[in-house]
């Protein structure tokens, strides 16, 4: 097959996208419990309990519209047959007690302090098993335990990934002959409530992963020889919004004695450079060399621009090319194989993955997969090569996959956010010269904008 010429070039580089916050309805929040209470009713699930911290709280949120910040909490979702449906208790700590009220669905709320911080009030009047009972636990013959990721395998349904005093009072709790499975595939996994999304939900996420493109572009332009990590993290995070993922304002060396986040460190010429920071909705991520050109790479990296950033690149833009509604996940993995195989580039991970209020939700992209891909799914374009004596590149960002139906409801709906996409699209084949799926719609302008000479702040790679 004859490969695309890819060029580095002066480029028109992409507008900010400037997008604003968008609400999600009560009819999209409606529609989630209904995806989610049939995926109860197709496991068999009499009651769920949903676990939630500050690092796992995407699906208490997901029905909630609030994660517990610092403390942790459990939610009991039953399924009933009389009207409304559902019957919802949140059992929670001291400082989210009070957030039930504003909860997005009816709900009770349960207080148990054993779930809140070290050395505040705990009156254990109570054990913890005794609340859970007293919050609605019995009664139930099999119920359902989700804490945030797929455990795979023989047994797996007997694994649980929730701390285990909880687990223990979940058991004692429950009736005796109740039977407790593993329930995250309700939210995540191949049919999972959380993998697709209306127009509402993808018009509340473009605000994020927009805002996650505008920082890293913003940062780009920000770095020069003697600009501090700092003024380079700075650009990353802005407008109060919680971050979904470590930010990464790296220039030279990363994790130093174990540190992750920006230093004093100033950047200099021909060090790797590191810029990542996402919120709910998607990430944006770059990793190339501050140099002006070829001449200024480090010794061992000369030929990096031909030997790892134009294969990424090509492996890039063949991802969006060739990425369909019906497809595959597996399909879509052995494209990036063919393309950029693990042998020589040493990727490891899934060559792109789902995204929504966590970085990383689960993907239906890896070896050997027979998930579908489907309209509404968000993803992250998240390729990591590498090369022995060569620092990474990468351009992550997020796209989402559309039908001719989502795309008229987004148009009819959003059409602000219809016309964000499309001039995206504009610059995408325009500018980079990049063939396009007829599914992919870009949730930022950054998408596909690689300029692997980071001090060069007028050229980028493009296919002529």
């Amino acid at each position: 097959m004859d490969q695309p010429e890819i060029v580095y070039e002066k480029v028109k580089a992409p507008r900010r996208d400037h997008a604003q916050p968008v609400e999600l309805t009560e009819e999209t929040m409606r529609l989630r419990m209904e995806k989610v209470l049939l995926r109860m009713r197709e496991k068999g699930l009499d009651k769920l309990i949903v676990y939630c911290d500050a690092e796992h709280g995407g699906n208490f949120a997901y029905l909630t519209g609030f994660y517990t910040r610092f403390e942790e909490a459990l939610m009991i979702l039953a399924s009933k047959d009389e009207d409304p449906g559902y019957e919802m208790t949140l059992v929670l700590g001291n400082e989210n007690l009070s957030k039930a009220a504003s909860a997005r669905f009816s709900c009770r709320a349960v207080h148990a302090p054993q779930l809140s911080l070290p050395n505040q009030p705990d009156a254990r009047e109570k054990s913890l098993a005794e609340i859970l009972k007293e919050a609605g636990l019995s009664g139930a013959s099999r119920i359902g335990v989700a804490g945030w990721k797929l455990l795979r395998g023989e047994g797996a349904e007997q694994l649980f990934d929730v701390p285990a005093f909880m687990l223990d009072a979940v058991r004692e709790a429950a009736d005796e002959d109740a039977e407790l499975v593993n329930a995250a595939e309700v939210f995540i996994g191949e049919g999972g409530a959380r993998t697709t999304n209306d127009a509402n939900e993808i018009a509340h996420y473009e605000y994020g992963a927009a805002l996650a493109s505008d920082c890293v572009l913003d940062a780009m332009d920000r770095l020069d020889i003697g600009v501090s990590e700092l003024e380079l993290g700075d650009a990353l995070q802005r407008e109060g919004q919680h971050t979904c993922i470590t930010t990464i304002a790296a220039a030279g060396k990363r994790f130093i004695r174990g540190n992750m986040f920006p230093t004093a460190r100033r950047a200099a010429e021909g060090v790797p450079v590191s810029l990542t920071v996402g919120y709910a909705g998607g990430s944006s991520s770059r990793a190339a060399y501050a140099v002006r050109d070829a001449s200024g790479l480090p010794e061992g990296a000369e030929k990096w621009l031909e030997e790892l950033a134009i294969p990424y690149f090509r492996a890039y833009a063949h991802w969006l090319k060739c990425i369909r509604i019906g497809m595959t996940g597996g399909e879509l993995f052995g494209e990036i194989e063919r393309l950029l195989p693990r042998a020589e580039y040493g990727w490891s991970l899934c060559p792109g993955h789902l995204t929504a209020e966590e970085e990383w939700l689960c993907s239906p992209v890896y070896e050997g997969s027979k998930e579908l891909l489907q309209s509404g799914m968000i993803f992250q374009i998240d390729i990591i090569p590498g090369k022995k004596g060569m620092s990474g590149v990468s351009a992550e960002s997020t796209v989402v996959l559309a039908d001719a139906a989502l795309k008229a409801e987004l148009r009819r709906e959003y059409p602000a956010l219809w016309e964000r996409m499309q001039r995206r699209l504009d610059h995408m084949k325009n500018e980079l010269g990049l063939e396009l799926s007829e599914d992919v719609l870009p949730m930022c302008s950054g998408v596909a904008y690689m300029r692997p000479f980071m001090l060069d702040k007028e050229r980028a790679l493009r296919l002529r």
